[in-house]
């Protein structure tokens, strides 16, 4: 395998080296042997179908690699030139690196620097850079902000991987049945049309859907694909987006169960975020507010009501019952949290009991779901296919 390792050695400053190893393991190894901090580590491998394009910023790399800088005796700017010198000169992120460079030399806070660039750095970000600004501690921040990317990618990724094979199977069942309802059947209507009213009412039935398709299959493709801009535009012109239709799904009373768990999921980043911000030293009371638009608008007015409870002097446990924000788990590692002192980590250890329950519900909804999926497509094209052959069964059956 080829790895791409960002290096940093005291003579040289930060460079880039293209190493094969079996293993990321053993190219670090090899790397560090030669006198070199691995700063960060990418696998190369793979063919690009696409045109190269620019990618985004990375903010977790862009931190990891801050951090390895910081920790290795470099002052922040230095740093910073040191992460401006390794991209390339025409790309967006050594402007945006740079910009920071300039900011700081005209006296500004790093805080102050990253707001310059709303759409790269979020407000999480932002509050623990500005909270280590007090402590004088960059780099424990960006550490904790590295580790609650990773935790929180994490779980998008086991939730991610229990929903392939779902998608995979509809997709190719849906293929099936589209292809047998465009050109299989359409075909069969003019083999059967001198039956008329001789075919079973189903099959008749289907039949009229393969001569309607024949005679009118490309006008109902471009309404089809006019329906579907409009849709996106309405979309579009309300700011809404996958996220509304969603909620607006769950709210179905048949999909409650689903509606639990994304309740759960939700209630584990909000859990994450606070125990983060906690952590950073942010208020109690301003890192609630920031987590709020992790919730959704309901959950969100549940908040409002926890928020003001604490704002009157009510334990935290105690107004996160009172908003139905707090599971029996969570109320209790919150008076434990409370006692000792520690309200970050319980709060963490919250979010980990929420994202373990999340993963295994996760887990036994995909093993349970596959085979339903699969039976139900495959009933699905077995009963399209009995229905095309019945009236030949028919006629078999009339000649003996």
């Amino acid at each position: 395998m080829r790895y791409q390792i960002t290096a940093y050695r005291r003579d040289e400053g930060v460079t880039t080296l293209l190493v094969d190893a079996p293993s990321s393991d053993e190219a670090t190894a090899n790397t560090a042997a030669q006198g070199y901090e691995v700063v960060s580590l990418r696998e190369l491998g793979g063919w690009k179908l696409a045109a190269r394009r620019e990618p985004a910023f990375d903010l977790l790399l862009f931190s990891q690699e801050l951090r390895s800088l910081l920790e290795a005796g470099l002052s922040l700017i230095e740093s910073l030139n040191a992460l401006s010198r390794k991209e390339e000169a025409s790309s967006a992120k050594r402007r945006q690196i740079e910009g920071l460079i300039r900011q700081l030399r005209q006296g500004q806070s790093f805080s102050a620097a990253l707001r310059q660039f709303p759409s790269v750095f979020p407000p999480l970000y932002l509050a623990l850079v500005a909270a280590s600004e007090q402590t004088g501690d960059l780099g424990g921040a960006l550490g904790r902000f590295i580790d609650y990317r990773i935790r929180m990618d994490a779980v998008k990724k086991r939730l991610a991987a229990a929903s392939i094979y779902p998608a995979l199977l509809l997709g190719v069942g849906g293929f099936v049945i589209l292809f047998l309802m465009t050109y299989v059947v359409p075909r069969f209507s003019k083999v059967y049309e001198d039956l008329g009213g001789q075919l079973p009412l189903m099959s008749r039935l289907l039949l009229q859907w393969g001569g309607l398709i024949e005679g009118y299959g490309w006008q109902m493709l471009v309404a089809l694909a006019v329906a579907i801009a409009a849709g996106v535009a309405v979309f579009r012109q309300r700011r809404w987006g996958w996220g509304t239709l969603l909620r607006g799904l769950l709210r179905l009373p048949l999909l409650a169960p689903v509606r639990e768990r994304f309740r759960a999921y939700a209630l584990a980043r909000f859990y994450r975020t606070m125990g983060l911000l906690l952590q950073g030293g942010i208020p109690v009371v301003t890192a609630m507010g920031m987590s709020r638009e992790l919730l959704d608008e309901e959950m969100a007015s549940s908040l409002d009501v926890a928020l003001e409870g604490v704002r009157s002097g009510m334990a935290l446990s105690e107004a996160m019952e009172r908003g139905r924000l707090a599971p029996a788990v969570a109320s209790d590692l919150l008076r434990v949290g409370e006692k000792a002192g520690d309200m970050g980590e319980k709060m963490m250890r919250i979010a980990d009991f929420h994202d373990d329950e999340t993963a295994r519900w996760a887990e036994w909804f995909s093993k349970l779901f596959e085979p339903l999926l699969m039976l139900t497509i495959g009933l699905f094209i077995a009963f399209i296919v009995v229905l095309l052959y019945m009236p030949i069964f028919e006629l078999a059956g009339s000649v003996q």
